[in-house]
């Protein structure tokens, strides 16, 4: 495990949003302007975890439109397959 580095920051106004500037830190882990992250948040011990997103290829002859739907499927019939997954 790599070694933890910990900074303090102060939570200041960006327009009209709340942020904070941490650039040393998001270079640490190699995200630069315009990649995506992964932003956990746990409500019970105050920590938000935010990490670099992995970048999904799909496989040759598959498109996002495929994809799409079918994660519509899935979150329409969520129950009725998690019913038949205990069958």
């Amino acid at each position: 495990m790599g070694k933890v580095i910990e900074m303090e920051r102060k939570v200041t106004k960006f327009g009209n949003s709340l942020g904070i500037t941490m650039t040393d830190a998001l270079k640490q882990i190699g995200l630069e302007l315009g990649d995506t992250v992964q932003i956990d948040v746990n409500q019970t011990s105050g920590e938000i975890v935010i990490k670099k997103a992995n970048k999904v290829t799909l496989p040759a002859g598959i498109s996002g439109d495929f994809m799409e739907s079918l994660a519509e499927v899935i979150s329409e019939y969520d129950q009725t397959l998690r019913g038949l997954k205990d069958r």
